[in-house]
């Protein structure tokens, strides 16, 4: 018996499309409305967003190991540990993400001159603001995305989906009022983004009460604490929170390396980067949904079902990227001209998007969908292990070579990127062919 029929996968998947459209909308909408102050905006902006992507993540990579740990329980038929889960889930990314936040509020200048050097006075200025706000929103993202997470691991994607669009109303209209009504600049994107993420936090938090949902929490005063659980969840949340942070870390010193190159290309990096995201939205909502199948799967003992969803949604990711990537290339220079580039920035950005479409309809779900379902089942040290070395032998290594020893500029950035990716692919598909991800321990 199938435990997803293709209505359960499309009730799953489509909301998690949409939610990842509107995630990608709101650093969007901050570097478009940012762009109308200047290009030093937009690229103090770009820096800090480098080290918010990192951070986040990471709180991302824990949650992914609760949702885990919650969808192998409730396939398994267990209910209670399902919802011990979710409270040590909440628990642990509170403490954590509070920590970070502090962190990052004493150490803001002596980081970004430590990562990005001595960069040009007035992108300086306009990354230390934006730093200082986005900072303070560090345990609000971090418990959004552990309750986005527990509903994604019920089969219910549409609450994060509903939350998502709230978060995007919020910051958009925050942006227009904070930015061009009040001449906030920096601080009022920022500020707007703030706000948006205290609303989904809160949001989530409320719903997750809620005793009719198969996971859920009594009570945030008696969370309690389960060193056991909070270890299952860490023992997928730390080797995944490990790859997401040597691979954000890998982007950071490359960062560092496209702004020695200068405004122009720091911009158009930071333009490309940004809609590039949306060219793996599919890929990466069908990803997210992987970890709640695989993974039910993995709860449930059926090993060959679990190896058949992961084959099976990474195929959909393929058919989904290619359809998207058609358009966007079609429609690059309008889409790339919104951000009201001047005429070499644009001519750069373009290039480099061009680029990346190409290798996101080849490699990307390979890279990155197909080792979703390797995670959910246990297999996250294998995929930290891989990630990390691709990372810095192709990346980084490779980053440098072209981009100053060929003479490249940021395109040898990003052909370094799509060596990256290939080197991902091949692994994780032999690795899932090989099965020997079927052997690893489970709850």
């Amino acid at each position: 018996m199938l435990l997803f029929t293709n209505r359960d996968l499309r009730k799953l998947i489509i909301p998690l499309v949409i939610e990842q459209i509107l995630t990608v909308t709101i650093g969007m909408a901050d570097t478009v409305m940012i762009s109308s102050v200047g290009e030093a905006a937009v690229s103090g902006v770009s820096l800090v967003d480098t080290i918010n992507i990192l951070i986040i993540n990471i709180f991302t990579a824990l949650a992914t190991g609760g949702a885990v740990v919650s969808s192998q329980y409730i396939g398994k038929g267990d209910a209670d540990n399902a919802c011990l889960a979710a409270k040590q889930l909440i628990l642990s990314t509170g403490a954590i993400s509070l920590a970070v936040a502090a962190l990052s509020q004493l150490f803001r200048a002596p980081l970004l001159t430590a990562i990005f050097g001595h960069v040009e006075a007035d992108v300086f200025q306009n990354a230390l603001v934006y730093f200082f706000f986005t900072g303070l929103s560090y345990p609000f993202i971090a418990l959004y995305n552990s309750g986005a997470a527990l509903f994604r691991a019920m089969g219910n994607s549409r609450i994060s989906m509903i939350a998502s669009l709230a978060m995007n109303m919020i910051n958009i209209a925050g942006n227009a009022i904070l930015i061009f009504g009040f001449g906030m600049g920096v601080a009022g994107a920022a500020i707007a983004t703030l706000v948006s993420r205290i609303f989904g936090a809160a949001m989530m938090l409320i719903l997750l009460k809620n005793r009719q949902n198969p996971i859920h929490v009594d009570s945030y005063r008696r969370l309690g604490f389960q060193p056991g659980m909070i270890k299952s969840i860490m023992r997928i949340g730390v080797p995944n929170g490990l790859e997401n942070g040597m691979f954000q870390v890998g982007k950071i010193l490359v960062q560092g390396l496209v702004a020695s190159f200068g405004t122009m290309a720091i911009a158009a990096n930071a333009v490309a980067n940004s809609i590039a995201m949306v060219e793996i939205i599919p890929g990466s909502a069908i990803g997210l949904a992987m970890i709640t199948v695989v993974g039910q799967c993995v709860g449930a003992g059926d090993f060959e079902q679990a190896h058949r969803y992961t084959l099976r949604l990474t195929k959909l990711s393929y058919l989904a990227i290619g359809a998207l990537n058609a358009v966007m290339i079609l429609f690059i220079r309008p889409i790339v001209g919104i951000f009201q580039l001047s005429e070499a920035t644009m001519a750069l950005a373009i290039q480099l998007l061009i680029l990346h479409g190409f290798l996101t309809v080849v490699f990307w779900p390979t890279a990155f969908t197909l080792p979703n379902g390797l995670r959910a089942a246990n297999d996250a040290k294998f995929t930290m292990l891989v990630s990390i070395f691709s990372m810095w032998s192709c990346r980084i290594g490779l980053s440098f070579l072209l981009s100053r020893g060929f003479g490249l500029g940021v395109l040898g950035v990003w052909l370094a990127m799509g060596c990256d990716w290939v080197l991902r692919a091949v692994i994780f598909t032999a690795r899932l062919q090989s099965g020997r991800w079927k052997n690893k321990q489970y709850i």
